[in-house]
């Protein structure tokens, strides 16, 4: 799902529904909403916007939806508030087709960068999750990241041998690092992990005068692209077929032919 999220959470909330309603309607057993699908701003607005996992607005729309329509929901992220903490936490949730929580994975790598002559600080705002994630959905084992989490390959590895078939990157990317990174940097993802991977990305003007890329992307083991989506709002699927995540592993067996012993972390790791 492809999202131009802003500040107005009523409108965010509403967008979503629909979208999530038109991939059931296409037929999705899975859907994955994009990071902050509910609503990005400044740190005062992140403030506003954000909810615990109890109670909270938009935790309970996941669950209503993911019920209504029988489909397993990646909700992407949203911005969370935890009691006793100062600082927010990006949280993304997935949640079963009976509604009920199945996982949750808070945002580990936080984009602190100055890069299209803009600064960015969501450390500012947030503090950083500390546990990879493998999520269960449909019958497939899911490995749950968060955007810039996807310059971190050592992750994307970890999740790989936790069982990961599928892998999720709901993303904000901006203009400027999209258009040299996002596909070089998924493509590379599943080629080295030997797995599926899903980006639901914001397009558009998110914050004034910082457009997200979008481009959400489906990508297969190989690293051949499945399915792209244009710059709208809007919905893209692909079917995800085990017997090519299981023909690419066994004639192309880099996984298995890791050497972990030879490998050693230089040290500060």
């Amino acid at each position: 799902m492809q999202l131009t999220s802003g500040a107005d959470k009523a409108r965010n909330l509403e967008r979503a529904e629909q979208l999530v309603a038109r991939a059931a309607a296409g037929g999705a057993d899975i859907v994955v909403l994009p990071e902050k699908w509910n609503g990005i701003g400044d740190v005062e607005t992140l403030h506003a916007i954000a909810e615990p996992l109890d109670g909270g607005e938009s935790v309970d729309a996941m669950s209503r939806w993911a019920q209504r329509h029988g489909v397993s929901l990646v909700g992407g992220s949203i911005t969370e508030r935890r009691d006793g903490r100062d600082k927010l936490s990006n949280t993304c949730l997935v949640f079963d087709p009976d509604g009920n929580r199945s996982a949750l994975y808070r945002k580990i790598h936080l984009f602190d960068v100055e890069v299209g002559g803009h600064v960015y600080r969501e450390s500012g705002a947030e503090e950083p999750g500390d546990e990879p994630v493998v999520a269960i959905a449909e019958d497939w084992s899911i490995g749950l990241s968060v955007c810039y989490d996807v310059r971190f390959p050592e992750l994307y590895r970890i999740l790989a041998l936790e069982g990961a078939e599928l892998v999720a990157v709901p993303s904000h990317f901006t203009l400027h690092t999209g258009r040299d990174h996002w596909h070089v940097l998924l493509r590379a993802r599943a080629v080295e992990n030997q797995c599926f991977v899903a980006a639901a990305a914001q397009v558009g003007e998110t914050m004034p005068g910082k457009p997200a890329y979008g481009r959400s992307l489906i990508v297969d083991p190989w690293g051949l692209v499945l399915a792209q989506a244009p710059d709208e709002e809007t919905v893209i699927s692909a079917e995800l077929d085990r017997r090519r995540l299981d023909e690419v592993r066994r004639r192309l067996p880099s996984l298995a032919s890791r050497r972990p012993s030879a490998y050693r972390w230089p040290a500060p790791a």
